[in-house]
């Protein structure tokens, strides 16, 4: 069946969508009770691994497959008729990358009260898109982010400026995610982590290669059905079995009281719910600023993510684009507001479980996951045999993963949080690559290279830049280059001083110029850049350069808190001494923010 439109038995593909994923839905849950009965009955672990790993990347694969299409508004733009529900759905998929579900609880585990800046940012951006953005792109009717400031500024030369900050922010995050897959398929394949890499990339390329947002809208909805399954069920499981309720949210605050307890045993400084707090537990300025800083540049950069707001160009209306923002932001809750219980859950196991227990008799997972990329250490430092909190170093890349096992749940669950790490990272890969290459074919090659060119060489181009940047990514995740969290914030901030301000201003001010437009976004792109670039690979010649290791003490995972406020300044000043944009574009932009009429 090549096309998704109809079903075998001749009835609307879109009208059944809950039949078909509601069966969908079902037949997972009872494919992991089959092999939760096979685990019972003596199958090795690594042998549900593989299943998991596998038939998910099976099943994805398939949708892929059915959906390929060589219709241009389907590959760019799912033929805009992509129902409010499942676009929420699909977005909150493309959404909880690897770094949502693999490192955020992660984050807080480590972190404490001070990641909770994570969570904050990352839901609170949502208001912004549903305020300021998705509604107005959508009636603008374009098919990409540059395609939007190509139009709305006049020219090719904004467009190329919105596809040199787009590249940077979604490469950026590409490489983060392609980084998580890594890890999980490393783990649950038993293969080195630099092979695990390219086999995980099979799996993005077959779901977005073929059927473009299409293919990647239909498939991030199966992701996500898996994911949310897959997160909820080790902490539910944890709340039940320590406290005698299903429902974590509810629950975790005991956990916090006994994590406490044991903190003050341990001899603990900087305690997990300390709020604003450094390394000797003392309330410091420095932190409250990096919190604050934080939530800001996530809280932008999620209103500027262009894989994100491609999506509400999929919507058949304004008003679907308007309630597709609100199903997005009760997917992605769901996910976020479970975080924090996750992480307080593994954090009282490892107090409970793992520290002061004799090294030589801990259990086989340490092992394991010691072998996965040097991210779980022990060194037994004073030779007692004996597991001290400061001799056991875990990587907050795979908190998440591992917490089955250090809770001593079946391994089953293992698989299944596996299972679901994995839909996170390759949902987000696939709609950044989609981003990319989209961007590339139909703003660089088509509105700047070759304007005749045919659907089908448009296609082939998009494809094959696709496949290309796809294999870049992998080869610089290889290099492991940081940790996940912390390269998604990056992108995040060149998203945000890049893309924000010409975005939110183009649709808010029509007196927004080109030159304003343009020179506004490349400065505030330009400094949140330097900034980054240089405390990260460069902070003997940045101290040198400015006397001191950051600016006001800013971490650089907040950069565009420096590039967000002079690329609006820069655009306000500039579009004030250039001339106003002609009559038509002012009634244009008038026009697209009232919510009746027509949309492409």
């Amino acid at each position: 069946m090549a096309n998704t439109n109809t079903t075998a038995s001749g009835g609307s593909f879109i009208n059944n969508l809950g039949k078909i994923y509601g069966g969908y839905a079902g037949g997972f849950i009872g494919f992991t009770l089959i092999l939760a009965v096979l685990e019972q009955m003596g199958v090795p672990n690594k042998i549900i691994g593989y299943a998991f790993v596998f038939l998910t990347i099976a099943v994805y694969a398939y949708i892929g497959i059915l959906s390929r299409t060589m219709d241009l508004s389907e590959y760019y733009v799912a033929g805009r008729k992509v129902p409010a529900l499942y676009n929420g759905m699909a977005t909150g998929a493309d959404w909880m990358s690897a770094a949502s579900f693999i490192s955020m609880a992660g984050g807080i585990y480590l972190g404490g009260y001070n990641a909770l800046g994570y969570v904050l940012g990352w839901t609170g951006g949502y208001v912004l898109v549903g305020i300021l953005l998705a509604p107005y792109l959508r009636k603008f009717g374009q098919f990409t982010v540059p395609d939007f400031l190509g139009t709305r500024y006049e020219g090719n030369a904004a467009r190329l400026c919105g596809v040199i900050v787009l590249f940077a922010a979604s490469f950026t995050y590409i490489v983060a995610q392609t980084f998580g897959i890594g890890i999980i398929t490393s783990r649950f394949l038993g293969i080195p982590f630099e092979v695990a890499i390219f086999v995980g990339l099979l799996g993005i390329l077959v779901c977005s290669m073929l059927g473009g947002m299409r293919a990647v809208t239909w498939t991030q909805v199966a992701q996500y059905i898996i994911l949310i399954i897959a997160y909820l069920v080790p902490v539910v499981w944890l709340s039940t079995s320590h406290y005698g309720f299903p429902i974590p949210e509810l629950t975790y605050g005991r956990a916090l009281e006994q994590i406490t307890e044991l903190e003050n045993k341990l001899g603990v400084a900087k305690h997990f719910v300390g709020s604003f707090t450094n390394a000797q537990g003392q309330f410091t300025w420095t932190e409250f600023n990096n919190f604050w800083a934080l939530v800001l540049c996530l809280m932008v950069g999620t209103a500027s993510l262009p894989h994100i707001l491609m999506r509400y160009f999929t919507t058949p209306s304004v008003r679907e684009a308007r309630t597709s923002v609100a199903w997005s932001i009760f997917f992605i809750f769901l996910l976020y507001f479970t975080a924090p219980a996750y992480a307080a859950f593994a954090k009282l196991e490892v107090y409970q479980n793992v520290i002061g227990q004799p090294i030589a008799q801990l259990p086989a997972w340490v092992q394991n996951w010691s072998q996965v990329g040097g991210l779980l250490t022990i060194t037994d430092t004073n030779k007692d045999g004996i597991l001290q909190l400061a001799e056991f170093r875990i990587h907050q890349d795979i908190i998440v993963l591992s917490m089955p096992e250090i809770a001593g749940l079946p391994y089953v669950v293992s698989g299944l949080v596996a299972a679901g790490g994995l839909a996170a990272a390759l949902s987000t890969a696939d709609g950044l690559l989609l981003a990319i290459a989209n961007a590339l074919s139909h703003d660089v090659y088509y509105k700047m290279i070759d304007p005749k060119a045919s659907t089908a060489r448009r296609l082939l181009v998009a494809r094959s830049l696709l496949v290309i940047v796809a294999i870049i990514a992998a080869a610089v995740a290889g290099t492991r280059p940081s940790g996940i969290i912390q390269m998604v914030a990056w992108a995040f901030s060149l998203a945000a001083a890049g893309l924000f301000a010409p975005l939110v201003l183009g649709i808010w001010w029509k007196r927004t110029t080109k030159t304003g437009a343009i020179v506004g976004m490349m400065s505030g792109f330009a400094v949140c850049l330097f900034y980054l670039v240089m405390t990260r690979y460069a902070p003997e010649t940045f101290k040198g350069m400015f006397g001191t290791d950051l600016w006001w003490g800013i971490r650089n995972i907040s950069s565009a808190l420096f590039g967000l406020p002079v690329a609006f300044i820069v655009t306000w000043i500039v579009s004030l001494m250039t001339p106003e944009p002609s009559k038509e574009m002012q009634d244009f932009v008038d026009s697209i923010r009232v919510p009746r009429g027509v949309t492409t």
